[in-house]
């Protein structure tokens, strides 16, 4: 491939994940970064030689058309309410639109728009959804026909010390929302919604004990995609066993589903974030191959390393790492260069050799 041009993108939040953001591009020196966030606190964690910074309301539709004119893409490392504006403005400025979305309602949205958009629009490209979307379709490729797709992905503390048995280490609406809200899934080949935080299941791995339930998002696109063609198809959250216990407790027992703003102040109060995580991805598939029953599995434990002198967590690095990873595939043409992209679109191989997406290697 020839030398690359320089692309100008717009990275939208400068928290946790958006810093890793802009760090990760800005080491390639292949991509002219602006930042935007409401918060100077969180710009001013954004080294200046690394981008661009712009303190803005990102939830005023004019401010940010104004911000985002001229870019060729636009990433939204925003809670997932915030981004159907986003799109939408990127779309009316003719910018490709990538976020990290969990939620099912606006990834919906962000498909609208590309319907009627002449650019790409790109939701749901951090880690589940995301990353384990692209692993399970990999596997999924290999069967004649298929019995069952179940994913598993956690991020959990390396060193649990509290009731919880968990740390904060991404959007704590993001969390509540994948608690919260109903979960899709395919059962005996019929798609149907299932209850957050039930589904209760133990498994160990490397010696250590686990628990999984149901969560909502992680999925990504996959229900449609592989609707008529799996018996089973789930999607769980990955635990230390009792934390399903205690967030039942608050969220149904003591009613807090019905006072999100409330838990969120309650959790981000209470529950330390930590840079000493793991994360863990664990998918099996099982089907027919060659005439037999056959299962196969991908597992993986990534943890919090130094990146260009920073350290980063195991969900920064994943999160980042994924959407970063899509945007220089379809900057490749390795995706589709416009309308709607879901993520099993990427194939595994290319994104494990993509400079971004070895950090999952």
């Amino acid at each position: 491939m020839g030398e690359r041009a320089m692309r100008k993108v717009l990275v939208l939040g400068a928290g946790k994940i958006g810093g890793a953001i802009v760090d990760m591009l800005s080491a390639t020196g292949d991509y002219d970064i602006a930042v935007a966030d409401r918060d100077p606190a969180f710009l001013a964690m954004v080294a200046r030689e690394k981008a661009r910074q712009s303190q803005v309301d990102v939830s005023d539709a004019v401010a940010l058309r104004r911000l985002a004119d001229g870019t060729d893409a636009v990433i939204s490392a925003l809670p997932f309410f915030l981004n159907p504006t986003v799109a939408a403005v990127a779309g009316e400025v003719g910018a490709h639109y990538f976020d990290l979305t969990e939620d099912v309602a606006t990834t919906r949205a962000v498909r609208a728009l590309a319907e009627r958009g002449e650019t790409a629009f790109a939701p749901q490209c951090g880690l589940a959804p995301g990353f384990i979307s692209i692993v399970a379709a990999h596997l999924a490729k290999r069967f004649d026909s298929l019995r069952t797709v179940h994913m598993r992905v956690g991020a959990l503390p390396q060193f649990p010390v509290n009731g919880l048995k968990y740390n904060l280490t991404w959007s704590t609406d993001g969390l509540i929302n994948e608690y919260c809200n109903p979960c899709e899934a395919i059962h005996e080949g019929a798609p149907i919604e299932l209850m957050p935080l039930e589904g209760l299941e133990h498994f160990s791995l490397d010696g250590i004990d686990y628990e999984t339930f149901n969560t909502s998002g992680g999925l990504g696109t996959l229900c449609e995609t592989l609707d008529g063609k799996v018996q089973s198809l789930n999607y769980k959250t990955v635990r230390y066993p009792g934390h399903r216990d205690v967030m039942k407790l608050l969220l149904e027992d003591l009613r807090l589903r019905d006072r999100r703003d409330l838990l969120k102040d309650v959790l981000e109060t209470a529950v330390p974030i930590t840079h000493q995580d793991v994360v863990l991805i664990f998918v099996t598939v099982s089907g027919m191959r060659e005439n037999r029953l056959t299962q196969e599995t991908y597992a993986k434990k990534i943890y919090a390393c130094e990146i260009d002198g920073r350290l980063m967590s195991a969900i920064q690095i994943t999160t980042a790492a994924g959407i970063c990873a899509m945007v220089d595939l379809h900057r490749d043409g390795k995706l589709p260069a416009r309308g709607f992209i879901r993520q099993e679109q990427a194939e595994l191989d290319d994104f494990l050799t993509n400079r971004f997406g070895r950090y999952y290697a």
